[in-house]
């Protein structure tokens, strides 16, 4: 009976990855094609119908360009970076609460911060092994930004746990059956979002990336399969973040085709910032973390604290 269990709960994290994955090839056509309208074009439509085979031949032309391995670099930190990365921002995924698997997560919170806390390290050590400024630069950015934006992330997740008085993210599902916790907690989920879109590296806070002053950044002597890697978990982590922006703000986990929407609406916002808005001055970003984001969260946590005490 335990080993069947155990090839259950294997099946299930394999059919788990196998989607994200899909879903993040779909995810970078989603982002060409938008972008592509934003700037009045078309986007790619020649690989397949519509271009719908593009993410494919993509992730082809990556994986058999070749591989460049630095004589100066710390090989093996250089090399397993990007995978570590890989792995964490798949095992995140777990979490999830989907009904046909058998892993049943009571901490949930605590594990998702705890991985994306590890994630740092991996932006660090690829910035440092790969022996460049420029990248020594990007990575150092990545951490400090990281850094700040966790604090925020975190203390914004406090006020919606104290609510619920629970770490499982299934009880979100059982609160919002009247009211969305976004109508509750508007400034709050909007700090929470732009908290997402520097958690990830996306802009206008992509400073681990900023072409125009760090040559590429942190993965600037990457190429073929390990670029394709920090690629991939770039895009897994931006599509794990709109869907815990939607378990926590917009209704909770449900397996039905208005859920499904919600989180492509929310990947598009994602796109719609990178289309719209310039990448803001680094010492604003700091500047924006620890003088707003963070006075706002607390300001939160300590009232709906306040109000649990009162309804008690």
């Amino acid at each position: 009976m335990m080993n069947m269990d155990m090839l259950n709960m294997l099946i299930g994290m394999l059919i788990l990855m196998v989607g994200v994955l899909i879903g993040v090839a779909f995810l970078t056509l989603m982002e060409r094609k938008v972008l592509g309208y934003i700037q009045i074009r078309k986007g790619p439509n020649k690989v397949g119908f519509m271009g719908i085979l593009q993410p494919f031949s993509d992730a082809i032309k990556l994986f058999t360009k070749e591989q460049v391995f630095l004589n100066y670099s710390n090989y093996f930190s250089y090399y397993f970076s990007p995978i570590i990365g890989f792995m964490l921002s798949l095992i995140i995924w777990s979490i999830i609460p989907y009904f046909f698997n058998m892993f049943t997560y009571n901490l949930g919170v605590m594990f998702f911060l705890c991985c994306t806390s590890m994630g740092v390290y991996t932006l660090l050590i690829a910035g440092w092994s790969s022996n460049s400024n420029y990248s020594l630069l990007g990575g150092l950015r990545a951490v400090a930004q990281t850094i700040s934006y966790e604090v925020s992330l975190s203390l914004i997740l406090l006020s919606s746990i104290i609510l619920i008085m629970n770490l499982d993210l299934v009880i979100f599902n059982k609160y919002q059956i009247l009211i969305w916790f976004i109508f509750l907690m508007l400034p709050l989920s909007l700090c929470f979002f732009s908290s997402m879109l520097a958690e990830t590296n996306r802009t206008p806070f992509d400073f681990a990336e900023g072409e125009s002053e760090l040559v590429s950044g942190f993965n600037i002597e990457y190429s073929s399969g390990g670029f394709a890697l920090i690629f991939l978990a770039e895009y897994s982590s931006i599509l794990f973040m709109s869907l815990l922006f939607i378990i926590i703000y917009m209704g909770g986990y449900e397996l039905n085709f208005m859920f499904y929407l919600k989180l492509v609406l929310m990947s598009f916002f994602f796109i719609w910032v990178r289309g719209t808005l310039p990448r803001y001055r680094y010492d604003k970003l700091m500047y924006l973390c620890w003088k707003s984001y963070l006075p706002i969260s607390l300001n939160y946590l300590i009232f709906f604290l306040g109000l649990k005490m009162i309804l008690i």
